[in-house]
């Protein structure tokens, strides 16, 4: 017979390990399997900027110094996304306000100039392998190319921007790209997406058309450096019919054994946890 006060014990345990491994889940850095230190480049559609705040945020939080930065445009990060922002047109100084200013408050975001609309102008990829070498962050993280806003996209012929020296390069879809009629607004480069996929404009998103876009060698993580890694990251699941749907696309990307895709995170980055799932091969 089972002592009551035991069992209390015995569920106490058991809440506690629940929640350990909710919190394991729900690392950005754990489910992006992050090494000690990281170039990151961040390609896609569906929560790019989203995902470089947040996790530089999180790498911040555990002690570590972080660089945020893109190779072409972002909206000018508010306060709350990032406590520093160094804008000039000269790289060189640029580089050397990054150096002096790092230590002090440990994640600065860069940009080489502000244009209309409250946009930035990314880097040179030259300048951010420069910082890399510099040794003095411990993870960089740079938008690689732009999609305006959509869920989904396919990438023009000189993107992605991926800088040579990224050791981990995270290709993003949003989800709820699945199912969407396929035309200018869903999707950034609408035509291209329908001669990689097959789906005519016009025509609705499938689960298998999210799949080649990640996995196809002109796909979203075109240029990846073959010495990086790759993660897929498909967003914006907390819906239970996109858990779904995105479970379903992880397995079709994996049964297509793409060699440089290391696992598929399902995540839900404006929520809590901003993980809900890793699927490994």
């Amino acid at each position: 017979m089972i002592d009551p006060d035991q069992s209390v014990i015995y569920s106490i345990i058991e809440g506690f390990e629940k929640e350990r491994e909710m919190e394991r889940r729900g690392s950005l850095k754990d489910s992006l399997g992050l090494k000690a230190k990281e170039f990151i480049s961040l390609v896609g559609a569906g929560g790019k900027t989203t995902l470089m705040f947040r996790l530089a945020r999180d790498l911040v939080a555990d002690g570590k110094k972080v660089v945020t930065a893109t190779t072409t445009k972002i909206l000018e990060p508010s306060p709350g996304e990032t406590p520093f922002l160094l804008v000039d047109r000269d790289e060189e100084k640029l580089k050397q306000s990054v150096l002096s200013q790092l230590g002090k408050y440990k994640h600065l975001t860069i940009a080489r100039e502000r244009l209309g609309s409250g946009k930035l102008k990314g880097v040179s990829s030259g300048l951010v392998d420069d910082l890399w070498n510099s040794h003095e962050m411990d993870y960089l993280i740079i938008e690689a190319d732009g999609a305006s806003g959509c869920p989904i996209k396919a990438p023009r012929e000189k993107e992605p921007v991926i800088p040579s020296e990224t050791t981990l390069v995270v290709a993003i879809l949003g989800i709820d790209g699945v199912e969407m009629e396929l035309n200018e607004k869903s999707a950034f480069q609408a035509e291209l997406v329908s001669k990689m996929t097959g789906i005519p404009i016009g025509g609705r998103m499938t689960e298998e058309a999210m799949a080649i876009l990640m996995t196809d060698p002109k796909g979203i993580f075109k240029g990846a450096p073959s010495s990086s890694r790759v993660v897929a990251f498909l967003n914006k699941v907390e819906k239970p019919d996109r858990m779904a749907k995105a479970k379903r696309v992880a397995e079709r990307i994996l049964e297509k054994k793409p060699p440089q895709i290391e696992r598929v995170v399902l995540g839900q980055l404006k929520f809590e946890p901003a993980v809900a799932a890793v699927i490994l091969p």
